[in-house]
């Protein structure tokens, strides 16, 4: 492969950060922005779940739409629409006057956003040399811990600029920019002719017609990938929204200190990303092992979670975070070498669906257990929380392995059902 092609594709993974930073940008401005939302447009908590809600079924429904979708029609066109699509209704928000209005808005920022998972991973796979899909996984899906961690202080530092509705519109003209970038860099083709993804992942067979529906819902790796999502991401759901309410109740932390020690365990998500796709393409380079390459990194980060279960003994703030920060690191370390994996195993053929499909268990679950969680917080402790956390991603390891003992291409084989 020329020179040209290595800095086209890096550029490619480049733009992906940055559409998965904004992503995440975009969903948690109304997270700082509410506090001077509430008071203009007089909003309830619930109403604020309730706009919550709004977005998380949205992007529920999308994960796997767009999944489809893109495997159908390509990365270039796909992410196209899916960024376009979200920013414009991060720029809606600005015109909001209720409840009704921030509601149907964050609907379709979900709908826009749910695409863009599936996007970026099919990017890599139309885009990207096979010994470097991992690190390219981690970076592309690295830049949601950068606009997790980005978006608290840039949304304060506007707000206090412009006010909040120059906030969503601010921020819904940083997408467009990326659109505009975006076609350009990949102007010419809708995607990679066959010639040079040919030469980029040999191993991808685009001459066979991609997988139906229903025959990846009949299919045994399908099913095992969506059963693993469902289970582990109500995990990081509950960090993300519970964890801040935990050290307030229970060690007293304010919110300032909060907000200042918060972006740690995010900064550890990041790193862990690009550091599991380096290790894990190290790993595949050295032995040309695709099965030992992911597993030897997702074995690795479900020990790294176990000490999740020492948090309900433990009294100061400072090794929560250390303990908290490693679970996040695992959990970068997981799913990269987790989307990996099943680009490994469905190549451009199913890759976008099998993500999108798994992605969307793993919101719909975790959309019912945050009341059950509430639940359980409220009538007796955080303990049950911690210890499902701390053993699932061991227990899910082990399910893994046994239910699919070697990671490999199936479209080189027939479909396992």
């Amino acid at each position: 492969m020329n020179r040209i092609k290595n800095y086209k594709y890096w550029v490619i993974v480049g733009l992906l950060l940055l559409a998965t930073s904004l992503s995440f940008l975009d969903r948690q401005v109304l997270s700082v922005s509410v506090i001077k939302i509430k008071g203009e447009l007089h909003l309830s908590d619930i109403d604020y779940g309730l706009i919550n809600m709004g977005f998380l079924i949205g992007y529920a429904i999308m994960f796997t739409m767009g999944g489809i979708l893109i495997d159908r029609f390509g990365s270039r066109l796909g992410l196209a629409l899916s960024v376009g699509f979200w920013s414009f209704a991060t720029v809606l928000h600005s015109i909001s006057n209720s409840v009704f209005h921030l509601g149907l808005f964050r609907f379709m920022l979900g709908i826009g956003e749910g695409g863009c998972f599936p996007g970026a991973i099919k990017a890599v796979i139309e885009w990207v040399p096979k010994k470097k899909h991992a690190l390219a996984n981690g970076i592309a899906i690295g830049g949601s811990a950068i606009g997790a961690v980005a978006a608290p202080p840039l949304t304060v530092y506007l707000l206090n600029l412009a006010g909040w509705r120059a906030v969503f519109i601010i921020t819904g003209l940083f997408g467009f920019i990326w659109l505009a970038v975006w076609l350009i860099v990949t102007m010419g083709q809708k995607r990679p002719s066959m010639i040079d993804h040919e030469m980029i992942n040999p191993d991808n067979d685009n001459r066979k017609e991609k997988l139906k529906l229903g025959e990846l819902l009949k299919n045994r790796d399908t099913l095992v990938f969506i059963v693993m999502r469902f289970l582990l991401d109500p995990v990081f759901y509950f960090y993300m929204f519970w964890i801040p309410k935990y050290l307030n109740e229970h060690l007293a932390l304010s919110l300032e200190t909060i907000g200042k020690i918060f972006w740690i365990p995010f900064l550890a998500l990041g790193l862990a990303n690009i550091l599991g796709g380096w290790l894990s393409d190290l790993i595949f380079i050295k032995t040309s092992n695709t099965n030992l390459a992911r597993k030897m990194v997702m074995g690795i980060a479900s020990l790294l979670t176990i000490p999740v279960l020492s948090v309900s003994f433990l009294n100061s703030y400072s090794i929560i975070i250390v303990v908290v920060s490693l679970a996040f690191f695992a959990h970068g370390l997981w799913i990269t070498n987790y989307i990996t994996a099943i680009g490994d195993i469905f190549g451009n053929r199913a890759t976008s669906t099998v993500v999108g499909l798994s992605g969307s268990a793993g919101a719909l679950l975790s959309l019912v257990l945050n009341p059950v969680i509430g639940y359980i917080v409220s009538n007796y402790s955080y303990n049950p929380i911690w210890w499902y956390a701390g053993l699932m991603y061991p227990l899910v390891f082990i399910f893994f392995h046994l239910m699919i003992p070697k990671i490999t291409q199936q479209n080189r084989v027939e479909i396992r059902v």
